[in-house]
C-alpha cells in the first residue's frame, strides 16, 4: 500500500482523498491549514489520516512529507514551489494541478536531478486536455492546427456573467490576466488573455472561447516546429468575455485582483449543478489526405459512491489520481520531469479513475 499525502481538503483535495482511499491501494493523509475541510474528510472519507498545517511552512511540509511515497498538491498555486522543493528533499513523488506557467517552470527546474517523478499540471486543463490533444496529434503524418478548449460552466446560468463559482477564485482570475502561450505559423509566441474570441457549439451548448493562460501545459514546447497553429482557450457562455474586459481593464481590477476575488465570492454564488465541456480538434495530413479529428465531451455533476460531486471536482480529481495510479503501476517514468504528453490516452481512459472521462 502506497502512502500518499494530499495537500488541500477543499473541493478537489477531498475528492482525491475519497477516490484514493476507497481504492484500497493507498494510505491517505489529508492536510489543510483550515479545520473545516478536514472535518468534512473525517466525516465522509473514513480511514484518511488528517493533519492541520500551513502550506507555506517548510518545517510543517517536511513533517507531513516524511515517509510518504507521493504528494498531490491541491494547494494554492503560489505555494507549489516550496512544496515541490520539500518533496524533492524528502524523496517523494510530486504531482500538482497548477495552471500557472511561472510556477510550473520552477517545478520543472526542481525536477532536474530528482530521484522521484515531478508531474505538474495534471488535472483537467492543463492535464487531460493535453493528453487528449497529444493523442489526436499522433494520428497525423503532418499536423496543421491543434485547438484545445475547456469550459467549467453552470448547468443553469442566471446572472449577467452566466457564470457560477466552481473552483479556485484566485486561479480563475489568474488565468484571465496572465499572458498565454501558443504556436502561430510555426513560431512559439505569447498572446494576450481574453483575446481571439470565437463562437462554437458543443452538444447543444452555444459557447464562446477566448485566450486564457496555462491550459497548454508543455504541449507548445513539445510540438514547436511540428505544428502550424496550436492554442488553448477557455469556453464560457456568450457575453462573459466582454464583462471580464470591462472589469479587468476598463475598471482596473487587473491591478486589484484580490479585491476582484472578494467581489466574485461576494456576488457570484457557487453551484453544485455544473458541467465541464471539453473540445479538442486537430487538422492535418494522413496518407496524403487532409483530415480533421475531434474529441468532444460534456461531463456533468453526479453521485459517485453515494456522495454528490461537481463536474469540475470529477474531471480534476480523476485527472490527477489517474496519473498517480499509472505512476504506481510503472507506466510512467519514476524520476525527473514527466510531461502530460508522456501519459498514454488509452491507458488513462482505461484507468479506474480516468474512466470518469470515458
Amino acid at each position: 500500500m502506497k502512502k500518499v499525502v494530499i495537500l488541500g481538503a477543499g473541493k478537489i483535495g477531498r475528492m482525491c482523498a475519497h477516490l484514493l482511499q476507497r481504492s484500497g491501494d493507498y494510505a491517505v493523509t489529508s492536510v489543510d491549514a483550515h479545520a473545516a475541510g478536514l472535518e468534512w474528510v473525517r466525516k465522509h472519507v473514513p480511514g484518511v489520516h488528517c493533519e492541520q498545517a500551513a502550506f507555506d511552512d517548510a518545517k510543517a511540509m517536511d513533517r507531513v512529507l516524511t515517509g510518504q511515497w507521493a504528494v498531490i498538491s491541491c494547494a494554492p498555486f503560489h505555494c507549489n514551489p516550496l512544496i515541490a522543493e520539500r518533496a524533492k528533499a524528502a524523496g517523494v513523488h510530486y504531482l500538482d494541478l497548477t495552471e500557472d506557467v511561472a510556477v510550473t517552470k520552477k517545478v520543472m527546474a526542481l525536477a532536474q536531478g530528482a530521484k522521484t517523478a515531478f508531474i505538474p499540471q495534471c488535472g483537467l486543463a492543463p492535464g487531460f486536455i493535453t493528453i487528449a490533444g497529444w493523442h489526436l496529434a499522433q494520428g497525423f503524418d503532418r499536423i496543421h492546427d491543434l485547438k484545445l478548449r475547456v469550459g467549467a460552466l453552470p448547468r443553469f446560468p442566471s446572472n449577467a456573467m452566466k457564470y457560477n463559482l466552481t473552483w479556485s477564485t484566485a486561479g480563475l482570475i489568474n488565468e484571465y490576466c496572465q499572458p498565454c502561450e501558443a504556436v502561430e505559423n510555426g513560431e512559439f509566441v505569447s498572446v494576450p488573455p481574453l483575446e481571439q474570441l470565437e463562437h462554437m457549439m458543443i452538444d447543444g451548448l452555444e459557447l464562446e472561447a477566448f485566450n486564457t493562460s496555462g491550459g497548454l501545459g508543455t504541449l507548445g514546447e513539445t510540438l514547436k516546429g511540428k505544428v502550424r497553429n496550436l492554442n488553448y482557450k477557455t469556453m464560457r457562455f456568450p457575453g462573459h468575455r466582454d464583462i471580464l474586459k470591462l472589469l479587468l481593464h476598463d475598471l482596473g481590477f487587473i491591478h486589484h485582483r484580490e479585491e476582484l476575488g472578494k467581489v466574485f465570492e461576494r456576488s457570484l454564488p457557487a453551484t453544485d449543478q455544473d458541467q465541464v465541456a471539453i473540445f479538442v480538434s486537430c487538422t492535418g495530413e494522413k496518407d496524403g489526405r487532409f483530415l480533421e479529428r475531434t474529441y468532444a465531451k460534456v461531463v456533468l455533476h453526479k453521485m459517485i459512491d453515494g456522495l454528490p460531486w461537481t463536474a469540475i471536482q470529477i474531471t480534476t480529481a480523476a485527472g490527477v489520481t489517474a496519473v498517480l495510479d499509472l505512476l504506481r503501476e510503472g507506466k510512467l517514468a519514476q524520476a525527473g520531469f514527466v510531461r502530460n504528453e508522456d501519459v498514454g490516452f488509452d491507458a488513462f481512459i482505461a484507468n479506474r479513475f480516468g474512466k470518469h472521462y470515458a
